[in-house]
Parts: C-alpha cells; sequence; structure tokens
C-alpha cells in the first residue's frame, strides 16, 4: 500500500491532540490544554446544580479558548492550534426532554441534511418540515435538541448568512462520537465548501459519569415523585466494642 504519490507508508505512530505542558516552578506535575471548553461545566456541575437550587433543567454558558495539536493547521481561520469558542450546556431530565419554550419555534422549517439522505447523491436537504413534526417523527431525538438548533438557525441568519448558505448535517453512525447520542451540526457554505460552525450534541449522561467514576463524586440529580415512596432499607452496623474472654 503506497500513497497518491507512489511513497511508502510511514508505521502508524502514537498522537496526541491534546497539548502537554508541564506545572510548577520545576515541572514536577504534568498537565493538558483544553480541547474543549464544556469539561468545564461538567466538573462544576453540582455547584451549578445548587445555584439552581437542585432544580432540572438548567443551563451553563461559557466562552474561552480551546487547544487543539493540529497536525497541519491549514485552510486560513478554520484549523487553528489556538481559537475561541462559545458553549452551552444544557442539563435534563433523561426522562423528559421536552423544552418549555419550544412551542415558540416548533413552525420553523430548518435545513435538515439528514444521515439517510448523505447515503443518496446529490445530498439534498429537507427544507419543508416544521420542527414539530421532525421531533414527532423522531428525525430530531428531543424538544431540547431541536430548540437549540433552531436558536441557533436564527443566530446565524441575523449574522447575515443567507439561508441558502446554512444547513444542520446530522451525524451518521460511523461518524458520531463515542459521547454523543444524536449529533447536528450547522453548517455554512464558504469559500472552503461546507464549513462546521456550531455543534448540537444529546450527550447523555457520559461525561458526568465519566468526572464521577475519576473523582469520587457524586454528580447526580434528585427528582421529585408525584407521590411518596416508603422503601425497607436493611443496614448493618457493626459492634466494634472489643471484647476480650
Amino acid at each position: 500500500m503506497k500513497s497518491e504519490q507512489g511513497n511508502p507508508l510511514s508505521d502508524p505512530t502514537e498522537f496526541n491532540l491534546i497539548f502537554e505542558t508541564q506545572i510548577g516552578p520545576q515541572g514536577g506535575s504534568k498537565g493538558f490544554l483544553r480541547p474543549e471548553t464544556a469539561q468545564g461545566l461538567f466538573v462544576n456541575f453540582k455547584k451549578l446544580l445548587d445555584y439552581n437550587n437542585g432544580r432540572v433543567p438548567f443551563a451553563g454558558a461559557q466562552i474561552g479558548l480551546g487547544f487543539r495539536n493540529e497536525i497541519s493547521p491549514r485552510a486560513g481561520l478554520l484549523r487553528l492550534r489556538e481559537f475561541a469558542m462559545a458553549e452551552i450546556e444544557h442539563f435534563l431530565d433523561p426522562l423528559n426532554k421536552q423544552h418549555p419554550k419550544f412551542h415558540s419555534v416548533s413552525h420553523l422549517c430548518l435545513p435538515l441534511l439528514t444521515a439517510g439522505a448523505q447515503m443518496i447523491t446529490g445530498h439534498k436537504t429537507i427544507t419543508d418540515v416544521p420542527l414539530k413534526d421532525a421531533v414527532e417523527k423522531g428525525m430530531i431525538n428531543s424538544q431540547t435538541l431541536a430548540y437549540y438548533m433552531a436558536r441557533s438557525y436564527m443566530f446565524l441568519q441575523l449574522c447575515g448568512i443567507p439561508q441558502p448558505a446554512i444547513r444542520y448535517r446530522q451525524h451518521m453512525k460511523n461518524e458520531m462520537a463515542h459521547y454523543a447520542k444524536e449529533c447536528w451540526d450547522a453548517e455554512v457554505e464558504c469559500s472552503y465548501g461546507w464549513v462546521e460552525v456550531a455543534g448540537h450534541a444529546d450527550r447523555g449522561d457520559y461525561d458526568l459519569k465519566c468526572h464521577s467514576k475519576a473523582a469520587k463524586a457524586d454528580l447526580t440529580a434528585s427528582r421529585m415523585l408525584k407521590d411518596p415512596k416508603k422503601v425497607k432499607i436493611v443496614k448493618v452496623i457493626p459492634n466494634k466494642v472489643l471484647r476480650l474472654s
């Protein structure tokens, strides 16, 4: 197997997409520059939950720098090693993914490029299905995900991007991130072709579970039951008094 130029391929080597650095005056501790801003919100989940009086849903937003160890930065401003990003993480009850303001955007018809359409030549977008129907038909998995897609759609148009140059591309199964249950990229057509400018992912509880396991911390929220539930628990209390024979 050779390259397009006829040269032999080199052996595979390990490559870390995260920048490694040293912490402290003598560099005794290893650190990494964050590749995304999202994890700061997940780590602070318990504080954010307390700020909201222990209730879900709630959302946190932030803006900051991210760093990626790109092999070959290129395409102008598209693949930089340092870049700014804004992020919203919306935490909700997994048994209730409705959004209280979904009715305000449910009539919008977004240009949707589904995973199924990408298997067909032409990549034709669907532009005649209101978000209400898209959610009911299962094209988009929840009202909350559809709501944020609609808000970003309106924002992109306010930025001056014409509607024909905007589309929402659904990730196919062979490219879905390990943490995502569903993902849609807002893409804009420019001189480089279609470029992703925003991602909308249902991340489930993957991140919170990982941080909870690594830090041995409780990163969960409680759900109020409609009716009180009585549960019997058997608890063993050891008698630690030393008895000498």
